[in-house]
């Protein structure tokens, strides 16, 4: 299949991270090195609500890390430098950096997760919040329809293999509308993005449209847009690593944070008590990923948390890969009952830290080569290596892998 999509999920980081030696300083040299690894298509946040949908100027935007170290070992949360762009023009020379070395952009927006905790003060954040609820799912179809007239007029709009809606749809603040959160907001989101969806293709329905989600819903495929252009899943399978998750009460703040069990079994000499690591209030609040979870790691010792995944590794193996061969499956079969095309945007195994090698090394290698085998034969149009091969992650050094797995996809 020529017109496969394969993946690297460049996220908010190709705005975010642009300073001296960062990795999108030179949107060209990214481009180079994707195309070197085999991949022919980038997934972004395309900021569509601030740049269309807030009447904030855009010309001169500051980004920033969340101040302090916090954040510098924890993946996607790792900036560096402050930067000041023009982000209309960051756009476009995205978007004509793609024409020049022929790759596809998944159109997307975060601003709803995460995207706005990168500005160094809170106007993005407060400017979508502001957007009531029942009307959000509206704003950014609006948005995206603007950013695809912009791309027309410019004559890049062939450059859009898709556009979604928004990533992970049932977590981040899409969900207000329906007073739940998760899966158990699929069924009240449905409503929604089928008029958002309306929305956008009465403006271009020559571009494909969607929604995405989180994991395969099993349970609630019924519940997903049924005017989707396109079925979009992120098959995070977790496993051991929802374990470690449990056990340490990493998202699960009912509970009490198990802080000695923390420094003997994960955490590096020196780490700072739980309390004591805290960025600015409002930038918490603009971000999906807890306060624990940066935490641990940001101070976690990856040796240790390696050991800890791969000492429990056994006892998930086979439901991990059981797991993912049935959501491939149901995803697939979901897609092929309403003859749209397949696409996993990201995936395999999970949120690890920065400096973590579980799903770069032999294990989450083979995961990952599993998954990328799986995505072909059930006849997917897009996939990825996983999320963690894109500039931003170690994982990037590991070209060989990369390449053959794309090249394996495409034949």
């Amino acid at each position: 299949m020529k017109d496969r999509l394969t993946i690297t999920l460049w996220d908010f980081t190709w705005y975010t991270r642009t300073g001296p030696g960062e990795p999108f300083e030179d949107l060209d040299e990214a481009f180079r090195q994707a195309a070197g690894r085999g991949y022919n298509t980038v997934r972004i946040c395309a900021m569509p609500l601030l740049l269309f949908g807030t009447g904030l100027d855009t010309g001169a935007l500051t980004f920033s890390g969340l101040g302090g170290g916090y954040g510098q070992r924890t993946r996607w949360y790792d900036v560096r430098h402050t930067t000041t762009l023009d982000a209309r023009a960051q756009l476009l020379d995205l978007f004509r950096g793609a024409a020049r070395h022929g790759f596809k952009v998944i159109v997307s927006s975060w601003e709803y997760q995460q995207s706005p905790s990168f500005l160094t003060d809170d106007s993005w954040r407060r400017a979508v919040a502001a957007i009531a609820p029942p009307a959000r799912t509206d704003a950014l179809a609006g948005a995206l329809a603007a950013l695809v007239d912009l791309l027309k007029a410019e004559g890049l709009d062939d450059r859009v293999a898709f556009v979604e809606l928004h990533n992970e749809v049932q977590y981040g603040g899409l969900t207000e509308v329906t007073g739940a959160w998760g899966d158990a907001s699929i069924l009240g989101l449905q409503p929604h993005l089928e008029r958002g969806i309306e929305a956008f293709r009465a403006r271009h329905p020559g571009v494909p449209v969607t929604a995405n989600y989180a994991r395969v819903p099993v349970a609630d495929m019924r519940g997903l847009p049924r005017n989707a252009d396109v079925a979009v899943f992120h098959p995070y399978v977790y496993g051991v690593l929802q374990q470690l998750l449990d056990e340490f009460a990493l998202r699960d703040t009912g509970r009490p944070y198990p802080q000695e069990r923390a420094y003997a079994e994960l955490l590096r000499d020196g780490a700072p008590p739980l309390q004591d690591w805290r960025p600015d209030a409002w930038r918490m609040d603009a971000t999906a990923v807890g306060h624990r979870e940066v935490y641990t790691h940001d101070w976690c010792d990856p040796v240790k948390w390696d050991r800890w995944l791969y000492d429990r590794y056994g006892e998930h193996r086979r439901a991990m890969r059981a797991t993912l061969d049935t959501w491939i499956d149901v995803a697939a079969d979901w897609a092929a009952g309403r003859s749209v095309p397949l696409v996993f945007g990201e995936g395999w195994v999970g949120y690890t830290p920065l400096h973590g090698t579980f799903e770069e090394g032999p294990v989450g290698a083979e995961i990952c080569e599993h998954a990328v085998r799986r995505s072909a034969q059930v006849g997917a149009w897009g996939t990825l290596v996983c999320s963690n091969a894109a500039p931003h992650h170690p994982m990037w050094n590991d070209v060989s892998l990369q390449r053959r797995l794309n090249e394996g996809f495409l034949k």
